[in-house]
């Protein structure tokens, strides 16, 4: 079994910075990829930001310049600076991990969501 636990979503103003959190634990023998996805109320989710084991990473534009995204395989964690927030970027955040579990089975496992509110 997998879960990804994220954390660090809230109220911001304009213009502020969030730093997101996502642990995946359980039965993982390896995570290629991380990433984050955002569904803002009545849009489709849509890729924010993504990071395979190497560290090579991967932006939309909508946030490419102000959100980075990083993460601690030891740790199995991946995080996402968002800094220079607009209001465009309240969305419910989801975190989502392409890995190899114990038992060598491909999956893709997904967060609950945490929320990301910016305004003043």
């Amino acid at each position: 079994q997998v879960q990804l636990v994220e954390s660090g979503g809230g109220l911001v103003q304009p213009g502020g910075s969030l730093r997101l959190s996502c642990a995946a634990s359980g039965s993982i023998f390896i995570i290629h990829t991380m990433g984050w996805y955002r569904q803002a109320p009545g849009k489709q989710r849509e890729l924010a930001a993504t990071i395979a084991k190497d560290g090579t990473t991967d932006y939309t534009d909508s946030v490419k310049g102000r959100f980075t995204i990083s993460r601690d395989n030891a740790k199995n964690t991946v995080y996402l600076q968002m800094d220079s927030l607009k209001a465009e970027d309240t969305a419910a955040y989801y975190c989502h991990a392409h890995l190899i579990t114990d038992w060598y089975d491909t999956m893709d496992a997904w967060g609950q969501g945490t929320l990301v509110t910016v305004s003043s």
